[in-house]
This record gives structure tokens, C-alpha cells and sequence, in this order.
């Protein structure tokens, strides 16, 4: 039977198997390079968009502390290579939109793909260029999109490359560090990961609902504004 090598580069007689949709397998396999290379393909190419990126540094960080399923990770290793991944893999991204445009979009089978586009593209119009940037870091498939969208749509490339790297490192540092709390705190909480994963993508999408919710009470307030104008142009 062939050998291989795990996360500590100790030989061993069971072939690895890895599920690159399963945060937990990706971290088995490859470790922090592992964060760095899915965080990349995720914020930077359009064919990432499926990669599990919240579940992936959240669980990254919890085997930080607690070494679950018999995977230590180092915690300043993962922090560099998941903010080198996310902002090397945006910076990619924007660079790919501003050459090809919205054609890459356009000739996109992938129904999510398009909706996240419809999504990044409503961000960019509602809150403008620095908020959309660092709001889409925390959604799923727009946090793929946007990037290339923001070149296709010509956002300034200084501004562009400002909000990502605020964006970038605020989600990428935050989420580590969140998993490596927990797992500092609770004893044996890799036993709950599923669960938690769910969490914390739940989680990840509060700044968003925060300001959709935001928006409507401001257009609310508006409309109700222009009422009494309205009667009295009457």
C-alpha cells in the first residue's frame, strides 16, 4: 500500500483523502497552506466561490487552541497565511475583472454565481465603493464576485485596494481568532464543530442584515418625510 504524508510529514500507510469541501479535511491535509491556497481560490477566482472560507478559518483557529481530530495548527502561521490568502486572492480578483470585464460574468453557467453578482453589484450601488468592500468580505459567493466585479466597474484601484485590506484582515483575523477563543475556553469543543460552523456563517452575515435593515428604515423615514411636502404643495 503507497504511503503518505499527514500535516506533520509523518509517513503513514492509509492514502489521504480530502474533501475540499469540508473545512475540517481541507486543515487535516494541508494545514495553514491549506487556508492561504482555499482563501485565494475563494476571494480571487470565480470558480471558488464553493469553497467553505467562514467554516475554514473559524475551524483553522479552533485547532489552534484545542488540536482537534489530532491536528495542531500554529496560530501566527495560520493568521499570516489566511490574511496573505484573502487579500492576494481580492487583489487577483479585481485585477481579472479589470481586464476582462463583465464577459467573465455574463458567460457564467452557475445560477449562484450570477445571483452573487446581482447581490456584489446592489452593495456597490446602496453603500458605495468602501463599505460594499468590506461588508461583501462577509458573505458568501459576493465576497467572490465583488472583487471582480468592483474592476469591471471601474472602482479606483487605491480605493479598492484600501477596503479589501480592511475588509480582508477584519474577517480573516476576526473569525481565526473567534475559533481560537472558543477552543482556549471550551474543553473538547471540536466535538461540536458542526454546529458551531453553522454559527458563525450565521454570524458573518449580521453586518449585512444589519444594514439592509438599516437602509429600509432610512427610505421608510424618507417617504413619510415627503408626505407632509407633498400636501402642502397641494
Amino acid at each position: 500500500m503507497p504511503l503518505c504524508l499527514d500535516v506533520c510529514g509523518t509517513a503513514t500507510s492509509q492514502p489521504l483523502a480530502v474533501n475540499i469541501l469540508d473545512a475540517g479535511s481541507l486543515l487535516t491535509a494541508f494545514g495553514a497552506l491549506g487556508v492561504a491556497v482555499v482563501l485565494f481560490a475563494e476571494t480571487g477566482l470565480l470558480v471558488g466561490f464553493f469553497l467553505p472560507g467562514d467554516s475554514l478559518l473559524f475551524t483553522a483557529g479552533l485547532l489552534c487552541a484545542s488540536g482537534g481530530s489530532g491536528v495542531h495548527l500554529s496560530l501566527p502561521q495560520v493568521l499570516v497565511a489566511a490574511v496573505v490568502g484573502a487579500l492576494a486572492g481580492a487583489q487577483a480578483g479585481y485585477w481579472i475583472g479589470r481586464r476582462g470585464g463583465r464577459p467573465l460574468l455574463a458567460r457564467s453557467r452557475s445560477v449562484r454565481l450570477r445571483e452573487g453578482a446581482e447581490r456584489a453589484e446592489e452593495l456597490l450601488a446602496r453603500y458605495g465603493y468602501a463599505k460594499a468592500i468590506v461588508l461583501a468580505r462577509f458573505v458568501p459567493v459576493v465576497r467572490t464576485v465583488l472583487n471582480p466585479l468592483a474592476g469591471a466597474l471601474g472602482v479606483p484601484a487605491r480605493t479598492f485596494a484600501l477596503w479589501q485590506i480592511v475588509g480582508g484582515t477584519v474577517w480573516t483575523v476576526g473569525l481565526v481568532l473567534g475559533g481560537y477563543a472558543l477552543g482556549s475556553s471550551v474543553p473538547n469543543v471540536d466535538r461540536y464543530l458542526l454546529p458551531l460552523v453553522g454559527l458563525i456563517v450565521i454570524v458573518s452575515l449580521a453586518p449585512l442584515l444589519v444594514e439592509v435593515l438599516r437602509g429600509r428604515k432610512n427610505r421608510r423615514r424618507a417617504v413619510a418625510g415627503d408626505v407632509p411636502k407633498t400636501s402642502e404643495s397641494l
